[in-house]
């Protein structure tokens, strides 16, 4: 049985009312099978929120900060267009709607006894466990620098603290400063996002400081909506934004932090301000749990998103080497719904379905003009494999692009409603 995909002008997640919800976990059966969630972002949050409607069948997630920032839509933040506020949500509708929300920090899995242990002492036992964690960086990654150097050249990747830290030094740059990105190498975190992140700080520069300059150093010999990006750095940016590929030293840079100096080809470039997006894998938890390979991810069979080395153990989102899908808010989200389908047909006697999937990553240039890259995917062979691709084409209309700009916030309001509820905290 196969599900047709919903329009992403709908809501995304919840077809049912309220008074569909499950009553807290604690009233539950006492036979209930037991699914424990850690990681509350795009992935875990919405696993549990599916799962909680599930009758027999208690959620646990484990999330150990009480506000989740969004990590997706925070460049706009950085360029002024959106509060930090408006990115930021508590966990209380989780709760209401049937979910024991714990938070704490995870800290092991014993998998042979399917327990979970919390750095608070807590020992979590499962029937079914679900790992969410999103990314952590890969030390020593970018030469000389460190994550004890994020406070003087931020990676503001994790969003929170970090996130507002590059935004007060973006502010505090002299006119006519020049700013370095340090992009990362695949695979990472939301293709699109470091080049959306040039564009937002392009154009607070444009208002604020319109003489400064900014330099890119990508390891990468092409990255993704390249050609779009260039056309509007050029078009609403022109001469601010200069990119150093692999073929100019872009790949083999070293930082000076203390010296706010970018080393490339043995010359110091001086910078104002410089912002490093390290190498990246899997979420802590999933490396613990014995669940990654060499290549720092987790592996996972396409069909159910259960981990290769664990069937009780379902990975998603960032944390997944999956196949074809990038590490996006929205592919988490999908692939979420493979998880609860899976696990509530596994644990109770739900129908199973076909597993598909989909993605659409947005990106904003400048206010009022987004481009998008998307696909759908369907599982093969145990992997996550596209089959149809779509992006936006150079040089489309201004009307298609203001409704590309409509269409991507229409669908973070939608996302984060049906998560957390009516409006961030």
């Amino acid at each position: 049985m196969t599900r047709r995909a919903v329009p992403v002008s709908r809501r995304l997640f919840l077809a049912t009312g309220a008074a569909t919800l499950l009553a807290a976990p604690a009233v539950l059966a006492k036979g209930a099978a037991r699914v424990v969630i850690v990681g509350g972002g795009a992935g875990g949050a919405s696993v549990a929120r599916m799962l909680a409607t599930a009758p027999g069948i208690q959620v646990t997630l484990v999330e150990a900060k009480p506000v989740y920032t969004t990590c997706f839509f925070s460049n706009l933040y950085l360029g002024g267009l959106r509060s930090f506020d408006s990115l930021q949500f508590g966990y209380d509708g989780m709760s209401g709607a049937g979910v024991q929300v714990i938070h704490d920090r995870a800290i092991a899995v014993d998998r042979d006894r399917r327990v979970l242990a919390l750095a608070g002492g807590a020992r979590l036992s499962y029937d079914r466990l679900v790992l969410s964690p999103g990314i952590d960086f890969v030390e020593g990654s970018v030469p000389g620098w460190t994550m004890d150097d994020a406070q003087t050249m931020p990676h503001a990747y994790r969003a929170g603290p970090q996130t507002q830290l590059l935004a007060r030094l973006l502010r505090d740059m002299p006119q006519g400063g020049l700013f370095a990105m340090v992009a990362p190498p695949n695979p990472y975190r939301c293709p699109p996002g470091p080049y959306e992140r040039v564009s937002m700080i392009a154009h607070l520069f444009a208002r604020h400081n319109p003489t400064a300059k900014i330099l890119i150093f990508d390891p990468k010999p092409a990255f993704a909506k390249q050609a779009l990006f260039m056309e509007g750095w050029q078009h609403h940016y022109p001469g601010m934004v200069e990119r150093i590929g692999p073929d100019f030293g872009g790949a083999d840079v070293q930082l000076r932090p203390a010296d706010r100096q970018v080393i490339v080809d043995g010359e110091a470039q001086p910078v104002d301000l410089c912002n490093v997006i390290p190498a990246q894998k899997a979420g802590m938890i999933a490396d613990l749990a014995g669940l990654t390979n060499d290549t720092g991810w987790a592996p996972v069979d396409g069909t159910t998103m259960t981990a290769l080395a664990d069937p009780n153990i379902h990975v998603l989102g960032d944390s997944a080497d999956q196949g074809d899908m990038p590490k996006s808010a929205y592919a988490a989200n999908s692939q979420a719904r493979v998880v609860a389908d899976s696990i509530a047909a596994q644990l109770t006697d739900a129908p199973s379905y076909a597993p598909s999937y989909a993605n659409i990553c947005w990106s904003l240039l400048a206010p009022g003009d987004a481009v998008r890259v998307g696909a759908r995917y369907v599982a093969q062979n145990g992997r996550i494999v596209a089959t149809e691709n779509f992006v936006s084409q150079p040089s489309e209309d201004e009307a298609r692009r203001r409704t590309t700009a409509v269409e991507a916030e229409s669908w973070y309001d939608g996302i984060t409603t049906e998560l957390f509820g009516e409006s961030a905290v």
